[in-house]
């Protein structure tokens, strides 16, 4: 397998927060999507998920609470909590979950 340009390949995605999978480990993936500043509704899994931001900045709502993260920052959602994005998140976001 080759070297993944990780911010290469989020620039090429057709749109904002449609994520592509780069990569996996066992039943894992690591995704990749781009931020446009636009918020996304609160969700829940029933497996932890980690995020870190590569750049930007990601403004993440979790039960309610704010939690920003800067660029070089991850946060692991413990498995069903509820977490939202707040409006004003940007730039490229890794997303590491049990796939499906």
């Amino acid at each position: 397998m080759n070297t993944i340009d990780v911010t290469a390949a989020a620039a090429a995605l057709p749109q904002a927060w449609s994520s592509q999978v780069l990569g996996r480990v066992g039943p894992t993936e690591v995704k990749v999507l781009r931020m446009d500043g636009l918020p996304l509704p609160e969700e829940r899994h029933d497996l932890a998920e980690v995020l870190l931001v590569l750049d930007g900045r990601l403004e993440l709502l979790v039960d309610g609470v704010a939690v920003p993260v800067g660029p070089g920052g991850m946060y692991v959602v413990p498995a069903g909590v509820p977490h939202a994005v707040a409006a004003g998140s940007r730039g490229t976001l890794v997303i590491v979950e049990a796939g499906p």
